[in-house]
């Protein structure tokens, strides 16, 4: 038992011993930080001159896809010359002409336009002033003139049609021009076309928030439920609703 004991305390003392000379070891310290450490000169951005709100013109970057003088970068849905009425800088729906879209493709983008809607627009609801400008030629992202004309939430301008409404309403009234600014980011797809990712949106409407990366969760048809319809790149879009809207200054990224 004695031994038994004695054997312990050694082994007890040896332990010690050893923790006593590990803490009296000493290790490098750590290098001390400079602010270079974190800072990374390449790869530089490229440059680019951004518009001119004064002038409406583009970033350099842009592709311009209306300029106020034809329609050489539009046709129409069974892919002949587009047919809208161009004038004073502006091209407006003609309704026997139907919807139009760019004769390229894109995948994601940043996407600026201007619409309007003439002082005297009249009819109610989903019938006064109504357009779309679809995304990849598939996705509606609304436009109307709900301003004194109440329609359903998810079908107001702004909305992602059908699906999302917008976050705010800042339209401004028949005969002023709306701003939209669109970032886009594409969907992927599975081999089984079903999304990977989804696309997602976001939207400022006259410069305010209306579209937070929203998820879109298909197409979004008139009547019925989104699908999933897979994909690659596609037309921008503007539809022909039978409403006298107006379009200027159409500029897009690729992103």
């Amino acid at each position: 038992m004695k031994q038994k004991v004695f054997l312990i305390l050694v082994a007890g003392f040896m332990l010690f011993s050893g923790a006593v000379q590990a803490q009296d070891k000493k290790y490098p310290e750590q290098e001390p930080m400079t602010h270079a450490m974190s800072e990374f000169w390449l790869p530089r951005p490229n440059a680019v001159t951004p518009g001119s709100i004064v002038t409406n013109t583009a970033p350099s970057d842009a592709i311009v896809l209306f300029n106020g003088k034809d329609l050489s970068a539009w046709q129409n849905m069974k892919g002949e010359a587009a047919r809208w009425d161009v004038h004073h800088g502006v091209m407006t729906v003609v309704r026997e002409a139907g919807s139009i879209r760019t004769k390229e493709e894109f995948g994601s983008f940043q996407l600026h336009l201007e619409w309007y809607v003439p002082r005297a627009a009249s009819g109610e609801k989903q019938s006064r002033g109504n357009s779309g400008v679809y995304l990849q030629g598939i996705y509606e992202l609304q436009i109307i003139d709900d301003y004194s004309e109440e329609t359903y939430a998810n079908g107001m301008a702004a909305s992602i049609y059908k699906q999302t409404a917008p976050l705010v309403s800042p339209i401004r009234k028949p005969g002023e021009w709306n701003v939209y600014d669109i970032i886009y980011t594409a969907p992927v797809f599975k081999e089984d076309g079903t999304y990977l990712y989804r696309p997602r949106v976001t939207v400022l409407f006259n410069g305010v928030l209306v579209q937070n990366n929203t998820e879109i969760r298909g197409t979004t048809p008139y009547v019925g439920f989104p699908r999933v319809v897979k994909h690659g790149d596609g037309p921008i879009m503007l539809q022909s609703h039978g409403d006298p809207v107006s379009f200027r200054n159409i500029w897009i990224r690729r992103l």
